[in-house]
């Protein structure tokens, strides 16, 4: 299969929808991404941390999702976090539904500390819907991680190979700036495995003139 192919085929019926992983709690909303990265994780396994197959059979509703979280004790985990096989706002109504119902629940753990919820997302959001989904983030999200990936637009371009082209890659910084204004926490992040120092020491330069966090992620982890 061509690591080229951006909407990927379902590999299993029995798909986790919602998983865990490490002390967070994971919701599987798509399989769809308009990026096709080199370092992809999807290429090399089909499951992560405490799930089954992550390969969706249809995109799961609102009410499948809700079904799916009450088998789990959401105050027991740190993080709640928006984030699969696929880009999450690829399905932004669901996406912002379960959102806003989590919030309702004002979850909170042992100790009283409200628990977070993150969105993981390559920042294209705007671009995959045709508008700017920033403000619909407001009140919903207390963290959002964006996947920089690049310190520039050529080599984001050749890493990411995103369907939107080379102004994929300032779409995703402008996104970043933005969301700021909506979210309390945005950090941006790239993959150990693929940059220079050089190329992450530019990365880190880039989000402290941004005043968001820089986050080098561990492959795989």
């Amino acid at each position: 299969m061509s690591n080229l192919d951006f909407d990927m085929p379902v590999r299993s019926s029995e798909a986790s929808i919602v998983y865990r992983y490490k002390n967070n709690l994971y919701l599987n909303l798509t399989n769809k991404c308009p990026c096709a990265c080199t370092f992809c994780e999807r290429n090399m396994r089909d499951r992560i941390g405490h799930s089954s197959r992550l390969w969706l059979s249809h995109e799961p509703s609102f009410a499948e999702l809700t079904s799916a979280l009450d088998q789990y004790d959401l105050t027991s985990f740190e993080e709640i976090v928006f984030c699969g096989f696929g880009e999450p706002t690829e399905a932004l109504d669901v996406l912002l539904e379960t959102a806003r119902y989590l919030k309702g629940l004002c979850l909170t753990d042992k100790t009283g500390r409200s628990i977070p919820i993150r969105l993981d997302t390559n920042g294209l959001g705007n671009r995959i819907n045709r508008r700017d989904i920033a403000p619909d983030l407001e009140g919903l999200l207390d963290r959002v991680s964006i996947s920089l990936n690049a310190p520039d637009a050529e080599t984001y371009q050749k890493l990411v190979r995103p369907k939107f082209g080379i102004e994929s890659w300032q779409a995703v910084v402008d996104f970043a700036v933005e969301v700021k204004n909506y979210v309390p926490f945005v950090r941006l992040t790239t993959v150990d495995t693929t940059l220079t120092r050089d190329e992450e020491k530019r990365c880190r330069e880039l989000c402290r003139s941004m005043d968001v966090t820089y986050f080098i992620r561990a492959w795989g982890s």
